[in-house]
């Protein structure tokens, strides 16, 4: 792993699957670490004011990617915050070179299972609005899996532990990483 840049420590971003935890854990990060939260997919609604969902209906997959091309972009040049990524923000190779440059890239890995758990009810997530939802978040994760991990100064396995829980180990792990 290359040394960390000072700029890339004053901005840490999440990345994982839909249901990871990235926005709960993100805001909670930034709140202990006195940073601002950015959540990657409400600032793209604000940008359109519309939601994910009407973006993937009108302009499909590919506008919608992008969209969050250019959003992360823009994000990722403003420093002293924790942004939440979209969990597909990891398949265009310019977005993992976009995160892992500027900033401090934190893989939320969490089994298929559990996040089948939490987001079975969730109808906001287009990706999902399949026949198989369960299968179609483990197909997902086969595919992204090794996308998060390129990207990632650090992987955090989860999935059963408080968002609290792994907001205490974030940090910690923030501060090694920060001190090597």
């Amino acid at each position: 792993m290359p040394n960390l840049t000072p700029d890339q420590a004053r901005c840490i971003i999440l990345v994982g699957m839909p249901g990871s935890g990235k926005t709960t854990v993100g805001r909670e990060l930034a709140k202990r670490l006195g940073l601002r939260f950015v959540d990657c997919d409400h600032e793209i609604e604000a940008r359109t004011g519309v939601k994910i969902p009407t973006i993937f209906e009108i302009e499909g997959e590919d506008g919608f990617r992008r969209r969050e091309t250019q959003t992360l972009d823009d994000l990722t040049r403003e420093s002293d915050m924790v942004l939440a990524t979209g969990g597909g923000a990891v398949i265009n190779p310019v977005n993992r070179a976009l995160l892992s440059e500027r900033g401090i890239v934190i893989y939320l890995n969490v089994p298929p299972q559990v996040l089948w758990e939490r987001t079975r009810n969730d109808r906001n997530r287009p990706l999902l609005q399949v026949a198989d939802p369960k299968g179609r978040l483990q197909q997902l994760h086969v595919v992204r899996d090794p996308f998060y991990r390129e990207t990632a100064h650090l992987i955090m396995d989860g999935g059963r532990g408080t968002p609290h829980a792994m907001v205490r180990i974030i940090e910690k792990e923030l501060q090694d990483l920060c001190a090597r």
